[in-house]
Parts: C-alpha cells; structure tokens; sequence
C-alpha cells in the first residue's frame, strides 16, 4: 500500500515538472496572460481545481506581495501534491527563463553592452513595456480620487527621496492612508478555499518571512558579507513588490545601480531580454546575479528573491478565509497597491526614461513599439527583437 502510495506520488510530481515546464516554455505575456494559461491548462484540460478555487488562489496572489503568476502555480503544485509538488510545479515554470537569462549575462560578458546598437534598442523596449504596464495597472489600482492621489504622493515623494528606504516609507505610509479611507467601504468576498497546509506549518513559513526581513538588514551591516548584502537586496526586493513583475525594476534599480554591483546600461539591457523569455518577471533577478557573480550568482539571486512568494504563499493559504473578508485589510492593500503604481511612474522617469530617450528618433523607435504592443498585440518576443533590430539600426543613421 505505501509502495503503491509512493508511485502515485511520484507520477504526481512527475506530471506536474512536466506540465508546468512546457508553460514555463511557452508562457510569454507577463503575468495575467500567465494566469491565462494557467486556467486552460490547470482548469479547464486537467480539471486539477475547480473554478471557485483557482479565482480564490488567483484573489489571494493579488492579495500578497511578491510574483502573483508564479504564486498561483505554487499553490497548484502545492495542492495536486503537497509541498514538494508546489516546488516542483515552481520549478517546471521558472527554470527555463532562469536559464536562458543566466547564459545570456555570461555571453554579454565579451561585449560592449555600452556602446552596442541592439542594447540601446532593448533600453527603448523597456520604455514601451513600462508604459503598457503602467496604463493596464492605473485602471484597476487607483480608478477613484483617492488613489489617484495616493499615486502622485507615492510619485513625487519616490522621485524626490530616492533610496530604498523611502519606498519602504511610501508602502507602509498608504497601507495607513488606505486604511483610514477604505477600512468601511472595502468589497467582502464569500467563499472556502481548501489547502492541504497546517496552519502550524503556516505560522513557521510567515515568522521565517518576516523575521529574514527584518533580520537580513543587520546581518548584512554586521558580517559585511558580499553575499549576505546580495541575498538581503534580492529578498527584500521579492518581498516588497505589490502588483507584479514590472514594479521590481526600482527596487533592485536602487540596490545594485548606484552601488557600482552593475552599469544602468547591463541593468537595462537585461530588463528588456528579460521580455523576450517566456515565464515569470522576477526571473530578471537570475540575470543580475550572473552579471555579478557568474551562473551561481544567477542561481543564488533567484533562489533569494523567489523565497519571499514561497513564504508568503504557504503561510497565507490557510489564513485567507479570514483575511479576505477584514475589510481593514483589504483597505490597506488598496492603498499600498496606489502607491506601487506611484513608484512604477517614478521608475519610467528615472532611470528608464532618462537613460533610453536620448534623440528624437530613439522616441519614435518608442513609440512605434509601444503600438505594436498595445494596438496591434504582437508578442513581447517580436517587440524585443524589433527593438533590438531598431536600435542596431539607429546606431548606423
């Protein structure tokens, strides 16, 4: 009986690597189209959840910080086969990108990414990629007033105090705002999500992710570790980022930038490569860290920002009945979700904008990007290579 136990489980975890290795493979679109192709293939061909669990995990994902697409699938991994499913099942889906991001930093290290024509073209991706986000994030996190100016404070207090700390500030700040303004008019959602997750083994994941959070700061200070310091940034950046992909461009801008870790240039050649791979966003961190420390800084930077989602994720799940339906909560997170689009603005301008728009025809080449993008719906892999294309082409009039 245990024998026959122990296969099944083993064809349940090998179902779910591959599974979520071919979406890993395919997934292209950022996050929502994730979402997408989760629900056709977890739902609707494999039946793995039904309707109501899947908009419940998809609802808890918003929720919390840190990558909402790579979170739905931890929980589905976690679901179909326990803990080490949702690991398997978070493999399967980052792996590929993680790998394609990591060879491409070792193979930027024989090139001028300064002065080579399709870097700048990558640069301007970015401007068109960014722009998108933030237009498709203004319509769901700050549709009244009140969040619009949440949004411009979260703005103007980013690009007048840039250090790390002051985002920090800002988030905490609206969840107060947030909080004061919505705590009485938030939606309640009805509902039961099942988890196969103790709420014991729940409270261990949420006390590691806060006590690494505020622990990893004054360890970096008194070991003055190279990697510790790399392994506070990338965690604090993974747990920190409400509202998906895009908005982890400040905060690990903030980090490795102006510390001299890595050029503006390499930082955002790689943003835009990081468009042109399927999967999820935050596999950008795998990049960074092979630029500064080779394939195993790849992997240790993936491994450091990632862990954040698997915390939160697993020590959430069981909790969500009750916090979905305190209304003091969800006020909070409406107002830290205005100030995430406030600091995504202020990312655009600086150092996106600022350090890719340098001529007029670098604007042009921006704006036609951004309406392949957005008007006629091309892939992001056809955006990236006709910017890469473009700027070679800049570089030459």
């Amino acid at each position: 009986m245990t024998q026959q136990k122990q296969n099944t489980s083993f064809k349940s975890l090998l179902e779910i690597l591959l599974v979520s290795t071919r979406l890993g493979l395919t997934s292209f679109g950022g996050p929502i189209a994730h979402l997408g192709y989760f629900h056709e293939e977890y739902i609707r061909r494999r039946k793995w959840m039904d309707e109501k669990s899947y908009a419940d995990l998809v609802a808890l994902a918003q929720f919390l910080p840190g990558p909402a697409s790579s979170q739905v699938g931890i929980g589905i991994g976690t679901m179909r086969a326990g803990v080490l499913g949702g690991i398997v099942s978070f493999i399967g889906f980052t792996l590929p990108s993680v790998i394609a991001l990591i060879l491409f930093a070792l193979l930027l290290e024989n090139f001028d990414v300064g002065d080579a024509g399709w870097i700048r073209g990558l640069k301007i991706v970015a401007v068109a990629v960014v722009a998108h986000a933030i237009m498709g994030m203004a319509k769901n996190l700050a549709p009244d007033l009140n969040r619009k100016a949440i949004t411009l404070l979260a703005l103007v207090g980013t690009l007048y105090w840039q250090s790390t700390f002051t985002q920090v500030g800002v988030i905490l700040v609206a969840a107060g705002i947030g909080y004061l303004l919505y705590r009485n008019s938030a939606e309640t959602t009805e509902g039961r999500l099942l988890f196969p997750v103790t709420k014991r083994f729940a409270g261990i994941c949420l006390a590691l992710f806060f006590g690494l959070l505020f622990l990893l700061p004054f360890l970096r200070e008194a070991t003055g570790s190279y990697w510790v310091a790399m392994f506070d940034s990338f965690y604090r950046a993974g747990s920190l980022v409400f509202g998906g992909g895009h908005v982890v461009l400040p905060l690990l801008e903030q980090e490795f930038v102006p510390t001299g870790w890595l050029t503006e240039e390499a930082f955002l050649a790689g943003y835009g490569a990081t468009q042109a791979v399927p999967g999820p966003l935050f596999t950008f961190a795998a990049y960074l860290g092979a630029v500064m420390n080779g394939w195993q800084g790849g992997l240790f930077a993936t491994f450091a920002i990632f862990l954040p989602a698997f915390l939160l994720i697993l020590g959430a799940l069981p909790f969500w009945d009750s916090l979905r339906t305190n209304q003091k909560i969800k006020g909070a997170v409406m107002g830290v979700n205005a100030a995430v689009l406030g600091i995504l603005i202020s990312a655009f301008y600086t150092p996106i904008w600022t350090s890719s728009i340098q001529a007029p025809m670098d604007f042009a080449l921006a704006a036609i990007l951004f309406s392949m993008l957005v008007y006629w719906k091309l892939p992001p892999w056809v955006i990236v290579i006709t910017g890469a294309v473009g700027g070679s082409l800049l570089t030459l009039l």
